[in-house]
């Protein structure tokens, strides 16, 4: 068994799969975690792996990029799937879990495991003497690094660090919905009870719509330019687009006919998707926000089913700090400027729960590796974890964060139609998988 030392800075998802990896491969690793001596401006519970967005871990099915990466990942022994899957809640094709009960389940993983030792306290610099006594330190300080580590980093690669908002969704109790406007039913299943739907007729949507562009919106610091990653816009910003922008989004209508009128499809609807098993509480799906509290309050009870809600959680806005990757990092995610130290999760400039957990999962298993004088090569450009990793070497004129999609993969170079296009990336990644797992003697 080998002694190396290893230190890995953040105990979020990606900080927690590559401890996890690293310690099963027999690597002593240090795990620091600055949580209950510090708190991020979103965090508020003790436990590692705190999911402070979503509750979801997106789709399950085979065939979607999403779903092919979670296939890797558990292939690979992927402690965040491992706790996802024990923790679940019903949420339709989705993999949603209890937050509270996944993050009980990776703390007591990763504090029990022997190899494993961690420090609560915060490590504020690149530079802290405490970092002197390890040959490789990995910074999985995720969106949400503290300002001075995100200075540090900021030294360390020069200009090259980017930010953006990510805006987290309210939270209502399942008591104060009002089941006689809202009514059971998952999109196209209206048999299934993963989600609560609230209607709303044409009138009531435009009255909503007109006070949702008029609310009062937090404003960022004068310090700081304002910047959405496009795949979780606030639903403010959306609205700005167009009238008619929510209701091919998040409040679209279809696959949901209303039992309260007869299987009357909607003008646009609301979905509530389940927090926990109990369904005590709900996340409002696509309700991230900017608006100051007294507004979410205001705006979000004309929603017809919530007019009398009472919000767990409100809706809020935080920095998320990621590093121009093409530029900052080498193919392996060692800052260029500094090879001892690696980035994992969304601070490379990956986006989403899975994909910052499927970045912390191959550094894990590559520095395992590397640690135990072996060498593992870089997954295909074909499968799903290779496509995502192959994005943060891909040099671009803006680059910005990215979820895995089929997007980011070499082109199938035949036509098809939309369906069949789908199976076939799926089959192609599952395939190159399969092959580099066997060439690496995974």
């Amino acid at each position: 068994m080998t002694q190396a030392k290893v230190a890995v800075i953040g105990g979020g998802l990606a900080g927690c799969e590559c401890v996890w990896r690293l310690a099963q491969a027999g690597i002593a690793t240090v795990l620091y975690e600055m949580k209950p001596e510090k708190y991020s401006p979103a965090h508020v519970e003790e436990g590692l792996a705190e999911l402070v967005c979503s509750n979801s871990f997106r789709s399950d099915e085979p065939v979607t990029a999403i779903g092919i990466l979670k296939r890797e990942m558990r292939d690979m022994g992927s402690l965040v799937l491992e706790a996802a899957d024990a923790t679940c809640v019903p949420a339709g094709k989705a993999l949603a879990v209890d937050r509270k009960k996944f993050s009980a389940y990776v703390t007591d993983k990763v504090e029990s495991h022997p190899l494993v030792t961690v420090i609560r306290r915060e490590i504020p610099s690149l530079d802290d003497a405490e970092l002197e006594q390890y040959e490789t330190v990995v910074l999985a300080a995720g969106p949400l690094a503290s300002d001075s580590m995100a200075a540090s980093l900021a030294e360390v690669v020069g200009d090259e660090r980017l930010y953006f908002y990510d805006a987290i969704a309210p939270i209502v109790t399942a008591d104060s919905v009002n089941l006689d406007v809202a009514f059971w039913g998952s999109r196209w299943r209206p048999e299934d009870s993963d989600y609560l739907n609230c209607p709303m007729t044409e009138e009531e949507y435009n009255a909503f719509y007109d006070a949702l562009l008029e609310a009062e919106k937090v404003q960022p610091r004068d310090f700081e330019k304002e910047v959405h990653f496009e795949g979780c816009l606030p639903i403010e910003a959306m609205a700005e687009r167009g009238i008619k922008t929510l209701t091919f989004g998040p409040l679209k209508p279809v696959g949901l006919p209303n039992p309260h009128k007869d299987g009357e499809q909607a003008f646009a609807i609301v979905q509530l998707r389940a927090e926990n098993a109990e369904k005590t509480s709900f996340n409002m799906v696509g309700f991230q926000t900017k608006l100051k509290y007294p507004e979410q309050k205001r705006v979000f009870r004309m929603i017809p089913g919530l007019e009398n809600a009472e919000f767990e959680r409100l809706g809020s806005i935080h920095r998320n700090t990621y590093v121009n990757a093409p530029h900052s990092l080498s193919e392996t995610l060692q800052l260029k400027n500094r090879p001892s130290v690696y980035l994992a999760g969304q601070i490379t400039g990956v986006e989403g729960y899975v994909e910052s957990s499927a970045c912390g999962l191959w550094l894990g298993a590559h520095l395992a590796a590397k640690l135990n004088g072996k060498e593992i090569g870089l997954p295909p450009r074909e499968s799903c974890l290779g496509a995502l990793l192959s994005h943060l070497r891909t040099e671009v004129k803006n680059f910005q964060p990215s979820n895995v999609q089929f997007g980011l993969m070499p082109a199938l170079n035949q036509r098809a139609g939309k369906k069949k296009r789908k199976e076939l990336y799926a089959q192609r990644a599952l395939d190159s998988w399969a092959a580099w797992k066997q060439e690496n003697d995974l």
